[in-house]
């Protein structure tokens, strides 16, 4: 409309179904109040055009001047918009267009196609057919076939090259061709894009590398728990049938961690010592893998050969720390040491941070004290505390891991409970007590558990 038009006139007169179709009443009405300008982009609104209702989409900028109103908008050409948001997007994937008209030889292309070849647009372009003048020479041969299965035999290709730019640059490119054939089969033009992924073919190039050395980390992680649990199963071999010895006997159940790649360090040992006495121990190292089962022999053989000078379990276990902590490459553990004679029934014992024994008799299921002791290789030196406890005929001695009880939304005193009224439970044999006590505590931290049942024998008299 001419201004003369518009000048003077109501905004409602002049554009009737802007305002009611629209949020351009509230946003007049807010600038006009506050005197706060505002702008709005992609606003819907209804005008008539020659009484004919047309819907539009403008940018509207709204300003407070004196008493009055300032209102700005430009209507949005939609064929405008779509071309600004595909040279958008061509831009952003480094994407440019081009068209070879073979039987004229016009060559067209977009700008970015001229950006990815380092020219201005003012230079002509280059054909298709001179693409290998401008690649790196071990891309020539590529080259020439991705030419010619579009010239030759009509057909779309792709090709990723190197583009050695008149600057020096180098690019790394992919082209897409399709020809244009007319209604004979007739080659008349050829047309595509061309992409610059030098970013994405050196992610490529890292992403290959990756991929190989996680391959090989994995197969290295693979052989090292496969030898880990070849030691682990050599130190440890499965006891499915009860171990017989002087006074006792022993059944041992061992439950590796749902992983193989969580290869533990939980270990026992039972052995007559050349005094009589047997040697029962449990303990279990801190860590995983071939460190942790490597860790595990250390301390199993370590306390073997400090046994056989005597003493009592609370000098082993001090003697074990020191082995720990200067012997090994910073090795913690926590263990259970005890010493039982079959003459008397008397069982010495000391703990290193582990969690104590439990006593199943025909007068009560107990834990036993949770005597003093810190785990082994934390300091250089340390004491720990020896107790005794007196088993009788049928009494049930239980040394175990905390695989056995450590839940991660159960407090650890309610686990306790649980094994205890577990064991309390009459059993036909101390290999279905044992085998009911695993069953009975599914872990759920991933960690392998260790359970040992020791029965004691009447005691021979005289």
């Amino acid at each position: 409309r001419p201004r003369s038009a518009l000048d003077g006139a109501l905004l409602l007169e002049t554009y009737p179904m802007a305002v009611g179709a629209s949020a351009l009443s509230d946003h007049l009405e807010r600038t006009y109040a506050t005197g706060e300008p505002v702008r709005v982009q992609r606003l819907a609104m209804t005008t008539l055009v020659d009484e004919i209702p047309l819907r539009v989409v403008a940018d509207v900028s709204i300003s407070r001047v004196g008493g009055a109103l300032l209102m700005i908008w430009r209507i949005e050409d939609e064929t405008a918009r779509l071309a600004s948001l595909l040279q958008h997007a061509q831009r952003l994937g480094r994407i440019g267009g081009f068209e070879e008209n073979l039987e004229t030889g016009e060559i067209t292309w977009s700008s970015q196609v001229f950006a990815l070849y380092g020219r201005p647009e003012a230079e002509a372009p280059s054909s298709l057919r001179d693409l290998a003048a401008h690649a790196h020479p071990d891309d020539a041969l590529a080259i020439d076939r991705f030419l010619r299965t579009v010239l030759d035999h009509l057909r779309p290709a792709t090709i990723a090259f190197r583009l050695q730019r008149a600057d020096g640059v180098a690019r790394h490119i992919r082209i897409v061709a399709d020809p244009v054939l007319d209604s004979d089969a007739r080659l008349l033009a050829v047309r595509g894009a061309y992409q610059d992924i030098s970013s994405q073919h050196w992610t490529e190039v890292a992403l290959a590398a990756t991929r190989d050395q996680l391959a090989h980390t994995e197969q290295e992680a693979a052989e090292r728990n496969r030898l880990a649990l070849q030691l682990q199963h050599a130190i440890m071999p499965p006891a499915l049938d009860p171990i017989q010895t002087p006074g006792l006997q022993i059944a041992v159940r061992y439950r590796p961690a749902e992983s193989e790649s969580q290869v533990g360090g939980d270990w026992y040992d039972a052995v007559v010592l050349p005094s009589g006495l047997v040697l029962l121990c449990v303990g279990d190292v801190a860590g995983h893998g071939i460190d942790a089962a490597t860790g595990m022999v250390v301390l199993r053989n370590a306390l073997r050969g400090l046994a056989m000078t005597g003493a009592g379990p609370g000098q082993l276990l001090s003697w074990l720390n020191s082995v720990a902590f200067h012997l090994t490459d910073h090795l913690t553990a926590t263990a259970v040491c005890a010493l039982y004679d079959p003459a008397t029934g008397l069982l010495r014992w000391a703990r290193a941070g582990h969690l104590p024994p439990a006593v199943v008799s025909s007068r009560e299921t107990r834990t036993l004290p949770l005597i003093k002791g810190m785990l082994l290789g934390a300091l250089p030196a340390n004491d720990y505390v020896e107790t005794e406890v007196q088993l009788e005929a049928g009494d049930t001695l239980l040394l175990y891991t905390d695989g056995l009880v450590e839940r991660r939304d159960t407090a650890l005193q309610e686990s306790l409970a649980n094994l205890l009224a577990n064991a309390e439970a009459p059993a036909a044999s101390l290999t279905e007590l044992v085998d009911r006590l695993l069953e009975s505590s599914k872990s759920d931290t991933d960690d392998d558990t260790c359970l040992i049942g020791i029965e004691i024998a009447p005691r021979a008299e005289g």
